[in-house]
């Protein structure tokens, strides 16, 4: 029903960064209070593959990964990995924020990536 995201983003290159105990991804779009930095959070939005002579045999979901931490290089070796670990499923992705949050200071990069799965 949801696309395999953890699956796809939990790699010995990410779990490197994000820590492995456990790693640090995250859905719904949010972290716990307090979580030790890196980390990544998705949330995703989705629609099915409609068709006039049976129900859907798929979905499209397109899912928003966002990478988290203090240090910019830091996001910015977390997101490369993010990116060529859906580069690695074919899933195809593109970067859409990348930016300081205000309140938290913490650097920021996003990415979209969009899943095809079949029911």
């Amino acid at each position: 029903m949801l696309p395999a995201v953890f699956r796809t983003l939990n790699t010995p290159a990410i779990r490197a960064l994000a820590g492995t105990n456990p790693v640090r991804i995250y859905r719904h779009g949010a972290a716990p209070q307090d979580v030790p930095h890196p980390y990544i959070t998705w949330f995703s939005s989705g629609q099915p593959y409609d068709q006039l002579s049976g129900p859907p045999r798929g979905d499209f979901f397109s899912v928003h990964i966002d990478v988290w931490s203090m240090d910019d290089a830091e996001v910015e070796s977390l997101a490369s990995a993010v990116r060529d670990a859906l580069d690695a499923a074919g899933v195809a992705n593109r970067l859409v924020v990348n930016n300081r949050e205000a309140d938290t200071k913490l650097y920021r990069i996003g990415q979209e990536a969009d899943f095809i799965t079949n029911r």
